[in-house]
C-alpha cells in the first residue's frame, strides 16, 4: 500500500537550504518517513533564490530582504510551485519550517529584522492552506 505524500521543509530534513546556507534538521520530521512519503520543499529555491541568500522578511503585503530588495514575486513563484508538487502527489498535509516568510505558520518575523515575531503565516503557507492543504510546523506536529 503507498504512504501518504506530506509535503516537508527541506532544512528540517537536513538540507542545506535556508537563507544562510545552513539547514535545521528536525530528526521528529525525518522519522515520519515511516508513516508518509517524505516530499522534500524548498519554496524559496523553487522561486529561483540562490543560497545562501539576504535573509527576508514580510513587511505588509511584500517580502522584502534586509538590503531593501523586493522578493514578492519570487515567493509566490516557490509558493505556487510548492502547490503544484502538493497536488501532483496527491499531499494534503506539510510540514514546514516555523517563522520562515514562505513556510512560517502562526508566527512569522515581523519585518523589521530585529527577531521580533508577529501573528500571520509565511507565503507558502497561506497558499497551501487557502487551498485545502493542512499546514503544521515542527512546533506543532500534532495531527501528523
Amino acid at each position: 500500500m503507498r504512504k501518504e505524500a506530506l509535503i516537508v521543509s527541506a532544512c528540517l530534513l537536513g538540507e542545506s537550504c535556508r537563507y544562510d546556507g545552513g539547514a535545521k534538521r528536525c530528526e521528529a520530521a525525518i522519522a515520519l518517513a515511516s508513516r508518509y512519503e517524505l516530499v522534500p520543499v524548498c519554496p524559496e529555491i523553487l522561486g529561483g533564490m540562490p543560497v545562501p541568500r539576504t535573509p527576508a522578511e514580510i513587511r505588509g503585503d511584500r517580502v522584502v530582504s534586509a538590503d531593501g530588495e523586493d522578493r514578492t514575486e519570487k515567493f509566490l513563484l516557490g509558493a505556487g510551485r510548492t502547490l503544484a508538487l502538493a497536488r501532483a502527489t496527491g499531499a494534503v498535509k506539510a510540514l514546514l519550517k516555523s517563522g520562515s516568510p514562505s513556510c512560517g505558520h502562526g508566527l512569522v518575523h515581523d519585518g523589521s529584522f530585529s527577531g521580533g515575531m508577529k501573528p500571520g503565516d509565511g507565503v507558502t503557507a497561506a497558499l497551501l492552506l487557502a487551498n485545502g492543504i493542512a499546514v503544521y510546523t515542527e512546533l506543532d506536529m500534532a495531527g501528523l
